[in-house]
This record gives C-alpha cells, sequence and structure tokens, in this order.
C-alpha cells in the first residue's frame, strides 16, 4: 500500500469515522453469518464466522461503549449508548452459553444498526459542518494590494483598514471593502442567496467571498476582516452547530432518568419471573435482554437533533442563518410578526414619487433646476432628486455658490438666478408668501406622509417635489401570505404617524405604533407576548437591537443590518429580500412538525415493542428491528428537511 492510499484510508476514516464503522460491521456481520451457515469441502466454518462477529461487535460497538463508558465514569450517569452494548454482549453470551450463534448473529444486527442509526446522526452534522468549510473556502489566502502603486500580494489576515486592493474579472473578493474605482456586476449568491448579479460601482460594499464579474475593481478595507459578513456568517452557523436546543436538553436529562429505570426494571425482570410466574431461567434472561433493547429511548433521542440539525443546514444553503436549534423550533410557533418600518418593510432610501408644477413650470425644469443645486449633494433628499433627473434622462448644470443650511434645505447660483430648494423657511419673503397661496396643492401628499421639497428660481416659485421612502416589491406579498398562514403583523417604528400609516396602509397592516423610542418598542413586544405569546421581531437599525432581544425570535436584515442588529438578532436573512423571513417561518414550522411526528413515532413503537415483549410475541431479531428500525426511520425523517 503506497503513502498516498494510506493517508486517503485515514483521511476517510477521520472524516467518515461514524460510517466506515457501520459499513465494517455490515461486512463482518455478513460474512460471519456466511460462515456459519455454510461448509467448504465438508469443513465447518464456525470458529472463522465467530471471529467475524466479534470483530463486527469491536469495529460496530467500540464507539458506543467508549462513550458509555466515559459517560458512566465521568458524570456517573447511565446513557442509550451503553445500555445497547450491555444488551448485545447479553445477546452474545447467552447464545455461546446456550450454542445458540442465532444469538450472537442477534447482537451483532444490534450493533450494527444502532452504528447505521449514528452514522445517520453524523451526516446530519457532517452536513453542517460542509457548509461551514464550503464559506471558508470562499475566500481566497492572498489578496492584490496596492502600496506606492505597486502591486503585491498579500495574505488575507494582514489586511488592514485602509489597505487597497485590486480586484480582476473573475476573481473572489478577499474581504468585505468599499469600491473606489470602477463597476462590475458581482455574484453574492454564495452569501446573500441572490440569484442575480448586483451592479456595484464608486460607493458601494462589497463582501468577501463574493465573484467579480467582467470588470475591474479597485477596493478599500474598511474592517478588519476577521469582522468580514462571511466570517461573521461562519460564527453564527458553527455556534448554531454547538448549541443544545433546550428540547434536546430536557430529552438527554430524560434519558439519564430514564436509563436508570430501564436497568432497575431490567435486573428485576431478569431474576424475579422465576419465582412469580415460573418462568425458566433461558426465557427469563432471553425476555430481560429484549426488553433492555425495546426500552432504550434511542428513537427518541434521535428525534429532535438531527432534525434541527437538518433545518439548520437548510436555512444556511438558502441564506438564512439560525443561531441555534431554539430559535428554529420557536419559529415554528410564531403567531405575531412585528416590523419595523424604516429599512425592512421599506428600503430606506428616498425616491422621487410627485412633482407638483406652480406658474408655468413643468416636471421636467423642476427636476433639472432642483439637480442642479443638489448635484454632489450627500443628503438622502439630494441624492433622490439627482437619481430621478438622471432616471428620465434629463440633463442638467451645476450650479454655483451653493450653500446648505441644514434641516432647510440648499441654495445656489445657475444662470445669474438664485436656486433654491427646500422647506418654505428657506424661501425668500416673496416666496413664502407665494407659498402660503399655494400650500393647500400639498396638504393632502404631505398628509400621507410623504416629505415635500419647495423649488423656487429667482422670484418665480417653479413647484414642489415630494419624497417618500420606497416601499420593498415583496412587502405587499409578504403580508398576504402571513395572513393566510394565521400570522399577525404590526409595524413599529420610530417614524412619524403619517409615514407609518402611509406604508401600513400600502402593504395591509392595520395594527400600527408610531412616534417610538427603543424602549417603547421593547415595552410593545412585551405587551405582544402577553397576547400572542410567541412573537418574531423583523429590525435592521440599532435602535431595533433592544426589541429584537426582547422578542421570541429576533430577526435581522443582514446586508443592511447594523452590526448590533446582527449580533442580537436570533435570525440573520442574508439578503435584504423579505421573502426570506416567510421561508424562515415556513422551515420552522416543517421543523416543527417533524420534530412532533418523530417524537410521537418513537413513543408509539417503544410502547408496541414493550407490550410484544411481555406478550411473549417477540424475539430478539424483531425486537432489534422494531426498536433500532424505528430509530434510523426517526434519523431518516428528520434528514428531509435537507430538502
Amino acid at each position: 500500500m503506497t503513502q498516498a492510499s494510506r493517508f486517503s484510508f485515514s483521511d476517510l476514516v477521520k472524516n467518515h469515522g461514524e460510517t466506515v464503522a457501520a459499513a465494517g460491521c455490515a461486512v463482518l456481520l455478513l460474512g460471519g453469518w456466511l460462515m456459519l451457515h455454510f461448509t467448504v469441502a465438508g469443513a465447518s466454518l464456525q470458529v472463522v464466522g465467530l471471529c467475524l462477529l466479534v470483530l463486527a461487535y469491536i469495529i460496530g460497538g467500540y464507539g458506543s461503549a467508549i462513550d458509555g463508558l466515559t459517560t458512566l465514569w465521568e458524570d456517573r450517569e447511565l446513557d442509550v449508548d451503553l445500555l445497547m452494548i450491555v444488551a448485545a454482549l447479553g445477546a452474545a453470551g447467552l447464545g455461546w452459553w446456550k450454542q445458540e450463534y442465532e444469538l450472537i448473529i442477534d447482537g451483532a444486527v444490534l450493533i450494527l444498526i444502532f452504528a447505521i442509526s449514528g452514522a445517520l446522526e453524523g451526516y446530519a452534522m457532517a452536513r453542517t459542518e460542509r457548509s461551514i468549510r464550503s464559506l471558508m473556502s470562499l475566500t481566497p489566502d492572498l489578496a492584490r494590494s496596492i502600496v506606492s502603486g505597486v502591486e503585491r500580494e498579500t495574505p488575507i489576515d494582514r489586511l488592514q483598514v485602509g489597505d487597497i486592493l485590486l480586484v480582476k474579472p473573475g476573481e473572489l473578493m478577499p474581504t468585505d471593502a468599499i469600491v473606489i474605482a470602477g463597476n462590475s456586476t458581482v455574484n453574492q449568491s454564495a452569501i446573500t442567496g441572490e440569484s442575480l448579479p448586483v451592479e456595484k460601482s464608486i460607493g458601494d460594499e462589497v463582501f468577501g467571498g463574493t465573484l467579480n464579474g467582467n470588470g475591474v475593481l479597485t477596493l478599500k478595507v474598511h474592517q478588519p476582516p476577521a469582522s468580514s459578513l462571511i466570517q461573521r456568517i461562519i460564527a453564527l452557523v458553527r455556534q448554531a452547530q454547538t448549541a443544545t436546543p433546550a428540547s434536546q436538553a430536557f430529552i438527554e436529562k430524560f434519558e439519564r432518568g430514564y436509563a436508570k429505570i430501564i436497568v432497575v426494571a431490567g435486573v428485576l425482570l431478569a431474576t424475579l419471573p422465576p419465582f412469580i410466574w415460573h418462568w425458566d431461567w433461558e426465557t427469563t434472561i432471553y425476555r430481560a435482554l429484549i426488553f433492555l433493547v425495546v426500552a432504550s429511548p434511542c428513537a427518541l433521542m434521535a428525534a429532535i437533533m438531527p432534525t434541527l440539525l437538518s433545518g439548520i443546514a437548510n436555512g444556511a444553503r438558502q441564506g438564512i442563518l439560525f443561531k441555534g436549534g431554539n430559535t428554529l423550533e420557536a419559529l415554528g410557533q410564531i403567531k405575531a410578526v412585528a416590523f419595523d418600518k424604516t429599512g425592512t418593510l421599506t428600503t430606506g432610501n428616498l425616491a422621487v414619487v410627485e412633482i407638483i408644477p406652480i406658474e408655468r413650470a413643468t416636471p421636467e425644469e423642476i427636476l433639472q433646476l432642483a439637480a442642479a443645486v443638489e448635484n454632489g449633494s450627500e443628503h438622502p433628499i439630494g441624492r433622490a432628486i439627482v437619481m430621478a433627473t438622471q432616471a428620465r434622462n434629463l440633463p442638467f448644470d451645476t450650479a454655483t455658490e451653493m450653500m446648505a443650511s441644514p434641516g432647510l434645505g440648499i441654495t445656489g447660483m445657475l444662470w445669474q438666478q438664485p436656486i433654491s430648494v427646500g422647506k418654505a423657511r428657506l424661501m425668500s419673503a416673496e416666496i413664502q408668501s407665494k407659498i402660503a397661496i399655494h400650500h393647500a396643492l400639498v396638504d393632502d401628499i404631505a398628509a400621507t406622509g410623504k416629505t415635500i421639497v419647495w423649488v423656487a428660481s429667482g422670484d418665480r416659485l417653479c413647484g414642489a417635489i415630494a419624497l417618500a421612502d420606497t416601499l420593498r416589491p415583496e412587502a405587499v406579498e409578504l403580508v398576504r401570505r402571513l395572513q393566510q398562514m394565521g400570522i399577525a403583523q404590526i409595524m413599529l417604528t420610530g417614524d412619524r404617524v403619517e409615514s407609518a400609516n402611509a406604508i401600513a396602509q400600502q402593504v395591509g397592516i392595520t395594527q400600527v405604533h408610531a412616534d417610538l423610542l427603543p424602549e417603547d418598542k421593547v415595552n410593545l413586544i412585551q405587551q405582544l407576548q402577553s397576547k400572542y405569546q410567541a412573537v418574531a421581531m423583523v429590525g435592521d437599525g440599532i435602535n431595533d437591537a433592544p426589541a429584537l432581544a426582547a422578542a421570541t425570535v429576533g430577526i435581522a436584515m443582514g446586508v443592511a443590518g447594523s452590526d448590533v442588529a446582527l449580533e442580537t438578532a436570533d435570525v440573520v436573512l442574508m439578503t435584504d429580500s423579505l421573502d426570506k423571513l416567510e421561508q424562515a417561518i415556513k422551515l420552522g414550522r416543517r421543523t416543527q412538525r417533524a420534530i412532533e411526528q418523530n417524537i410521537t413515532f418513537a413513543l408509539s413503537f417503544i410502547v408496541l415493542l414493550l407490550v410484544g415483549n411481555f406478550m411473549g410475541n417477540l424475539n430478539m431479531p424483531l425486537g432489534v428491528l422494531g426498536h433500532e428500525g424505528s430509530t434510523v426511520l426517526v434519523t431518516l425523517s428528520g434528514l428531509r428537511l435537507l430538502r
């Protein structure tokens, strides 16, 4: 055997030890069974068969025996692993004593099926681990950094805030950074789950692990690589993988007490029947061994964790990060969802929604004048006006002598005329008197929560521009589907009542609470929990963090969400699409149903097998097949959520 092949095999055992053990046990069991039932040239092969069965016991049961003995030695507790090993060894001992080798085979079958169920549970864990490894493989080891105009390769972990990076077409983004030159399309599907590439240009943020398109981008690192989005995702998935949900913790605690009861009952069953019911000792010990097998809560133990791990892996694949199994379970019980408005139900970006001409001005002229003054402005209103003008392909000049008045607007000179864009108080007295005359034109618009800016040129009042936060296109459909699912929707926002009511009316939310401070949101979440029991809060800002922490399940919008919201939330939606919320809730409900079905099935089978054993209608093969078969079925049922 070559060194390469030895390394390959050891790597296989290291990464898939439970599967290899189960496969080896199966092969040895089959070989042992054949040797016990066949002869070659008239010679019996029983000794060889028994040796193969002994190896099957060792290979298939070694892991469980070590785990069981470790728990007994360190925690002074009995667990299912040790009970199964005792039952298998008891069957082997009884078979050897009675020279009934079928009992030895029965014990080996018990070991095999127990090993298979462990391998299946390990498979669910491995799927989550593969999700982590696939995320880790998305970031390259080296980045192209530009130092004094010279391109050089720098290890990712040595990058610092302020470093300049170059990313060529088809390369992975080395870390989170801001585009300072160039434009390109970037495939973010591995991080956010978006199916279409996203346009990136100067000022946009790119995420480590996303794939650059055909353009060349120059980036500036704005946060340490260890704090990048992909590193936070990896940390969250690992946290979800290792955390023990409350339901699983309860089952494990129940198992420890239940195992003691089984041992006591097994001892009584192995000693009392000959004196009470006049059973012979062989029957008594045989029934006691079957009791140890069928009464053990293996299927019950497998009812929860494979299901939760599968659900977590499924969510990670869809761009939904659950910070633990508790969250996934709780999400399936949600009866109400509280939404923040800005950045959650809306995009958080202002857009021009209406133009009101006055004094013979046209909408196009109003936009061109406003854009001339606002061009280069960093204010959201200014950016929205310039973008609206560009979207209509309207040419505009750039004004001079621009002066911003915080909270009021901006002025400038164009064609030797003063141009003013902003609130009425910014304008001259003459323009203010005209605004007073025409104010009724915009009263109804302002009442819906839209922002109004006036545009004046010289002594002429040209008109007004109405701006509003843009509704997420999927918000209306999401609210409708939540209503169909029987989930109540509530809006909690710090925005004005008019704006909140306008957005709520558009999306179909009837319960609206506006003008809220962060502590007000927390109080309302607590009130909603007393009414609905399980309440989810969806938000993206720092002011949402207390409410996210107070809710039964806090859900953060991943890409736009603040770091505080992402750290506080229980679920992170890695795209800014609210569609992921519906998928997360449905996945939570599927998980909840699967766990309930698995527990019901497991308990029913245990009762059925116990009744069969005490009635004397159950032999060891059927007991093993029924008990361990139910464990395998429950585990496979949990793995359904990987789809």
